[in-house]
């Protein structure tokens, strides 16, 4: 009998060595907030020693500007209005074979984990992909020689912590009279006071960074793990999260690949890489660092791995329904120029979310407005209409201060954004130019993104239509056509034109749309044109409705636009509270309207 030796078939039976890969993530923080993006303010020693020793992104991006839509695209290397995950703490459907990056490394053999949040605005999507998304949740836990994916997610630096209950008393590391006030920002006591508080959180954050890399330093595992620290959108300042401009997307990006597995990356350690990054990104990247096939739905590329690609020319933005307040931006920058169109130019620029008014800075620059003691700058975004289009130089106005849309020096590269803009939705099938509260009558049980992604569903044109409805020269034979058309996102994008441009045209005929998105629409176009009865009318008949959740949401954003929530009655106010078809933004709604009436 042959005896082979063990020492002979061990190497036929090892797996092949996958680095551990560590993601650390903060909340809420712009680049701007850290000394290694030069904020000669910051103390942030050890995220700037793993910037030295790793490599710095200066152009990172998240794509959209606030939490659970930013989590949907990095988790599933898929654009959230790709998939119909656009709007705030949804959950609607998304096709079957769509999976989170975690699944396809447990499918690999990696150890899974996730401390804590989850938060990905996916029907289903919260736990079903880790081994562990618990409090308990951590690396340690694996198995004996598995490589592990673990992420620690620090809530810090988000924004309630400038909250008055959360921020904490004692000395501050820097008084407000000492700290820099960007210029975007109203210079007023609140907004220092806040940006005091804020410097003091980001140091408690680099300190909880650096004890999670002593942690696996000591545990002998730097040396093959891969880190990534990043924050999951920027902000938390007033005009930050939510928002398009560098202040709600340009976030941190810090990647440390020790030597063991520096053949991943073709940055040296201490660089500062100048290439776009963006979430969409993220999880082929991790796929690629693991040796795994990235699968043909993901819409990013990979900037690290084997399977590097190419940097790209542009990063593509979004920003739809924040919490209760509608809305629809998106935005195209490429590094160094950004344009930001407005596909709701009728609405303020604030506020998002009422959510932020428990922020000191938010509610006093919302008070000098209402006082009328602020300049055009400051005073200009709590105003209506908003300009359909911005153009920003980001090297010359890193603030985004000075809108160049009308400058006919810069019309040539305005065009070619828009373009640009345009043929991106188109490509990824951008499902916003769907009213959130229509997505269950046309879709039913089947996830948003396979309709329309349909030849018959009419996506590019739609697209385009939506383009020309919010043109200032939009033409009414167009909106006419569309308002008359049996598809119920076009009759909404021909309804709107004609109410950007003040006119009825079609509105009374759609005031019995089988869509309640129209129909309270409808009541607002009537209202801009000066038709005030009518539209309340309509609209505290649209309360009677038997009517979904968006749909009741998208109401009472109008009604609170138009000034008619005084007249929605106690009772209305009382069923809506108590009926678990309500949703939690229209209940938010209700709560406030109630509280309110019994001061």
């Amino acid at each position: 009998m042959l005896c082979l030796p063990i020492l002979w078939l061990a190497p036929l039976a090892a797996e092949p060595a996958r680095p551990n890969i560590l993601w650390i993530t903060s909340e809420d923080n712009a680049a701007h907030w850290l000394g290694c993006y030069g904020n000669r303010q910051a103390s942030t020693p050890r995220l700037d020693r793993l910037a030295a020793e790793g490599v710095l992104f200066r152009h990172a991006h998240a794509n959209s500007p606030v939490c659970a839509t930013a989590r949907s695209t990095i988790l599933t290397g898929v654009y959230a209005p790709s998939l119909g995950t656009q709007h705030m703490r949804s959950r609607h459907a998304i096709p079957a074979r769509i999976l989170g990056h975690a699944a396809h490394l447990r499918d690999a053999g990696y150890y899974c984990t996730n401390h804590t949040k989850t938060d990905y605005n996916i029907k289903g999507g919260d736990q079903r992909w880790w081994d562990d998304g618990s409090k308990m949740a951590h690396y340690k836990n694996r198995g004996e020689g598995q490589p592990f994916f673990a992420i620690f997610n620090f809530t810090t630096t988000h924004e309630s912590s400038l909250f008055p209950q959360k921020r904490g008393t004692g000395p501050r590391r820097l008084q407000p009279a000492e700290v820099d006030v960007p210029p975007y920002l109203p210079d007023l006591p609140e907004v220092r006071e806040d940006i005091a508080v804020y410097h003091d959180k980001v140091s408690e954050l680099d300190s909880q960074v650096g004890r999670l890399l002593d942690e696996l330093d000591e545990a002998g595992l730097a040396d093959d793990t891969i880190v990534f620290y990043y924050s999951d959108h920027a902000g938390p300042l007033p005009r930050g999260k939510r928002y398009l401009k560098q202040t709600g997307v340009h976030v941190p990006l810090i990647v440390r690949v020790p030597e063991k597995w520096r053949h991943l990356s073709p940055f040296q350690p201490g660089a500062a890489v100048d290439e776009l990054v963006s979430f969409v990104d993220f999880a082929p990247t991790l796929l690629s660092l693991a040796g795994l096939e990235i699968p043909d739905y993901m819409q990013g590329r990979a900037f690290l791995g084997k399977q590097r690609g190419p940097a790209g020319d542009g990063v593509l933005l979004y920003g739809d329904r924040f919490d209760e307040v509608y809305g629809m931006r998106r935005g195209w920058t490429d590094g160094r120029w950004k344009y930001i169109r407005r596909f709701t130019p009728h609405l303020p620029a604030a506020p998002y979310s009422e959510y932020q008014f428990s922020m000191p800075s938010w509610t006093a620059w919302r008070k000098a407005w209402q006082d009328g003691k602020l300049g055009e700058t400051h005073r200009r975004m709590w105003e209506a209409p908003q300009p359909v289009e911005e153009l920003f130089n980001l090297d010359a106005d890193p603030w985004e201060i000075h809108n160049l849309a009308q400058d006919p020096a810069h019309a040539g590269r305005l065009a070619a954004m828009r373009g640009t803009l345009r043929d991106a939705m188109v490509r990824i099938k951008d499902s916003g130019v769907v009213p959130e509260p229509m997505f269950a009558k046309l879709c039913g049980s089947r996830p948003l993104a396979e309709v329309v992604r349909e030849p018959e569903f009419g996506h590019e044109a739609l697209v385009d239509l939506a383009f020309a409805a919010t043109a200032a020269n939009a033409d009414p034979g167009l909106l006419e056509q569309a308002v008359q058309s049996g598809h119920p996102a076009r009759r909404y994008w021909g309804l709107l034109g004609f109410l950007l441009r003040g006119e009825t045209n079609g509105a009374r005929n759609l005031l019995d749309d089988p869509h309640p998105v129209i129909r309270t629409l409808a009541a607002e176009t009537l209202h801009a044109a000066g038709e005030v009865e009518a539209a309340r009318k309509t609209l505290l008949a649209e309360l009677a409705r038997d009517n979904d959740e968006y749909s009741f949401l998208y109401l009472l954003n109008a009604m609170q636009r138009l000034d008619m929530v005084k007249h929605i009655p106690d009772s209305w106010v009382d069923a809506m509270l108590a009926s678990p078809k309500a949703g939690e933004y229209a209940r938010r709604y209700a709560r406030r309207l109630h509280d309110s009436r019994k001061r």
